[in-house]
């Protein structure tokens, strides 16, 4: 005799949950950038900045985080700031591998984009904000350092808004990886794909779409079409928060051979280099991140709200034809 599945430690907030019900637009946002992507109390004032953020473009911010044994879809404000508190070495960085292990540890866990994918889409949520995705790490052919975050996109049906992929990374292979695996790359009103910090890396985007609801609308045909996954929106960071490349990529490669001399590797790479290349561009790096995010969210709103105004479409034209 098997023993039964434990229920689905799911709690919606809610706010969330009204929302939700409601058929009202809802924007998922990871946790990891809180415990894992700034300082303190830079942190707790980012999330609450990209949460109004959300709120001010018509839409309902849903963070998430793995807390008292729960998937946490949106976070009360004291959960908020208890997570955006808590040391870094006590939080679990989660990808798929170990979110159902945290779960059941009843560990404290911030979510990457690949776990916020899998509880954004269990919660019901089809927009998610980001910063920049995970993706191929320099050297990965001896060192097979390729983020989940690339699979998962190619799973789990969530349009992830993101300011690319991160500028540590081997862009060229992330893109060539992204094709591979069926992932659609959409570049937001320009033809360049962007690198995070800076508006354009070099690279073409595969795919670029300048409005919401076009977005929106191939991810609804993605589903008619029995397609799985989601798909990627890069969307660059304003013109007038940008580091231009040429600024920025010298300290990406200082950063990136300091962790190469100090045996840095795995989930501690991105952490270390976010940190080293904020010290070293005096800041600037945090400044460019905290306004890439809040670019995203407002895209983010924009795509949730053309979503919710597809459904409801679908369902008057239901009732019509009922």
């Amino acid at each position: 005799m098997t023993n039964p599945a434990p229920a689905l430690p799911l709690a919606i907030e809610p706010s969330v949950k009204a929302a939700l019900d409601a058929g009202q637009p809802v924007v998922a946002l990871e946790s990891t950038i809180i415990t894992h992507g700034m300082p303190w109390p830079q942190n707790l004032e980012m999330a609450r900045r990209v949460e109004q953020e959300i709120r001010d473009h018509g839409a309902t911010p849903a963070t998430i985080a793995i807390m008292e044994g729960r998937i946490r879809v949106g976070l009360t404000p004291a959960r908020m700031e208890a997570l955006a508190r808590t040391p870094q070495d006590q939080v679990m960085k989660l990808s798929r591998a170990d979110l159902p292990a945290a779960l059941a540890l009843g560990r404290t866990g911030a979510t990457t984009v690949a776990a916020t994918m899998i509880c954004a889409e269990l919660a019901g949520i089809r927009v998610f904000a980001t910063g920049g995705i995970g993706g191929v790490h320099r050297g990965a052919e001896t060192s097979f350092d390729i983020s989940a975050d690339l699979q998962e996109l190619s799973r789990t049906p969530v349009t992830v808004i993101a300011a690319g992929a991160k500028a540590i990374l081997d862009l060229p292979k992330t893109l060539e990886v992204l094709e591979t695996l069926g992932v659609p790359v959409i570049a937001y009103g320009q033809d360049a794909f962007p690198a995070f910090w800076s508006r354009d890396s070099g690279l073409g985007a595969p795919l670029r779409m300048d409005d919401p609801a076009l977005i929106a609308r191939a991810a609804l045909i993605r589903d008619t079409l029995g397609m799985k996954g989601g798909q990627l929106v890069a969307n660059p960071i304003p013109p007038e928060a940008e580091i231009p490349r040429a600024e920025i990529m010298p300290a990406v490669e200082a950063a990136l051979a300091e962790a190469a001399q100090q045996g840095i590797a795995a989930k501690d790479v991105t952490p270390f280099l976010l940190s080293r290349i904020f010290e070293l561009t005096k800041g600037r790096s945090l400044a460019a991140n905290i306004e890439l995010v809040l670019n995203n969210a407002r895209l983010g709103a924009a795509i949730a709200t053309a979503f919710s105004a597809a459904f409801a479409a679908d369902f008057d034209a239901g009732g019509a034809n009922g």
